[in-house]
């Protein structure tokens, strides 16, 4: 092995995922294009990982490309209202055969298991069957939408009952069926977040033709609550497609999905990457803001210890014992994301002369150069503020700059509050910086 020790970190960086998915149910979901695009084997060996990892999941395809090529066959032009389409006699039985012939593709990219891995000899089973029943969508807008439907119920335990038994999978088609057996062309994200919401999944994943989402700046979205998605929705920059994506994602976790992940597939790998690293590579959404600000509690104490270790070692920072820390945790606020502290710092005020001392600013390298210092320090400053301080100051050895392009001017040792001037450590010889708040 090249090297081990990025080998180590990797696996320690992944084992808190696998520890909390084991035995979560994920709805995973992807368009026809993703087949038509030759990434379906790919995909099926990443799910078959999963479902080594003890992960249920349940598969839901689209046949959108694959319906377009059964009605040119035929010569029948689609039609369509806002979007979605009208399925008359004709485009049903076109639905039907995408439908078929997607399940015996999935079913044999599934069959090859893991080659040359010691899961090569792991059987899948693909589960499929009338899991879904549907209803019409109706006429809207004075449009018929005639065989298009809408999902009425998802059978649930029954589905439950299937992933319970080891290296199962359920596959669910974009067709449903009502009590009186007729057949209803669906869409595969409105089956997705509907299995996601009856299934109680942990996630609904949206494996998609569409580009990373961005805002209307062109920034990349990569995290965003139910609420800020709603408003991104009603803003109205997004195209099409990715709207259709979020509209469904926002309603599964509205509904009690924990987390809704739209991650274009294009990328080697990309439903792994999203789930396996700290960032991923989609967009995320959630029922809560999964990033925090707040003061830090006696639970933070290991977290804040591993993130300024290395920063102790290197002399950036002063050594802080574990008593210490414990002692001093009602002072220190994190910044955290996803239950994962990477940004800290504490404050001490001096009440005689209204300063306070700032100690302790660190964010992860990982999470750096996204603004989250600055955020950290505008959370001290209203602190300090709140506490009736007027100086906020700080003693460092390496980033004197990064803190004078934030309004702290140089000062003097003779400058600092009696008691904090009595403990200076001169063989340290920190420069000392003071912003008036």
């Amino acid at each position: 092995m090249e090297n081990p020790t990025l080998f180590v970190q990797w696996l320690r960086s992944v084992a808190p995922y696998i520890h909390a998915f084991g035995g979560k149910t994920f709805v995973v979901a992807f368009p026809g294009e993703l087949v038509a695009s030759g990434a379906l084997p790919v995909l099926a060996q990443d799910l078959s990982l999963l479902v080594g990892l003890g992960i249920r999941v349940v598969l839901v395809h689209g046949s959108r490309p694959q319906v377009a090529e059964q009605l040119a066959l035929r010569n029948v032009e689609g039609r369509f209202h806002n979007g979605v389409r009208i399925t008359d006699g004709a485009a049903m039985e076109c639905a039907k055969e995408a439908a078929g012939e997607l399940r015996l593709d999935i079913e044999g990219a599934f069959s090859q298991g893991l080659p040359n891995t010691p899961m090569s000899n792991a059987h899948i089973s693909i589960v499929s069957g009338n899991f879904v029943t549907a209803r019409p969508l109706g006429v809207i807008d004075g449009v018929d939408h005639e065989l298009t439907g809408v999902t009425r119920k998802i059978a649930a335990d029954k589905i439950q009952t299937i992933l319970e038994t080891e290296d199962n999978i359920v596959l669910l088609s974009p067709l449903g069926f009502s009590p009186t057996g007729e057949v209803f062309n669906l869409t595969m994200e409105d089956v997705a977040s509907a299995a996601a919401i009856a299934l109680r999944a942990e996630k609904l994943i949206f494996l998609t033709e569409a580009e990373l989402m961005r805002d209307a700046a062109g920034a990349d979205i990569r995290e965003l609550s139910t609420h800020q998605a709603e408003a991104v929705l009603q803003a109205g920059f997004l195209p099409a497609d990715a709207s259709f994506y979020l509209q469904h994602a926002i309603k599964a976790t509205n509904r009690g999905v924990d987390r809704a992940h739209v991650v274009p597939y294009q990328m080697d790998g990309s439903a792994l990457l999203e789930l396996f690293t700290h960032d991923g590579v989609g967009t995320m959404i959630s029922a809560e803001n999964l990033e925090s600000l707040r003061p830090a509690t006696i639970e933070d104490v290991g977290g804040i210890i591993k993130l300024i270790e290395p920063l102790e070692a290197d002399g950036t920072l002063v050594k802080r014992p574990r008593e210490l820390i414990e002692r001093e945790i009602e002072q220190f606020s994190v910044i955290e994301h996803d239950g994962v502290i990477f940004g800290c710092a504490a404050l001490y005020p001096f009440p005689e002369e209204k300063m306070a001392e700032m100690a302790c600013l660190t964010v992860s390298q990982d999470a750096q150069a996204q603004g989250d210092g600055e955020r950290i320090l505008k959370h001290m400053e209203n602190r300090a503020r709140a506490a009736g301080m007027s100086k906020l100051f700080v003693l460092t050895t390496r980033t004197s700059h990064w803190f004078k392009k934030r309004g702290f001017i140089p000062a003097t040792v003779e400058d600092l509050p009696k008691d904090r001037a009595h403990m200076y450590n001169w063989q340290r010889r920190s420069q000392v910086l003071i912003k008036p708040l």
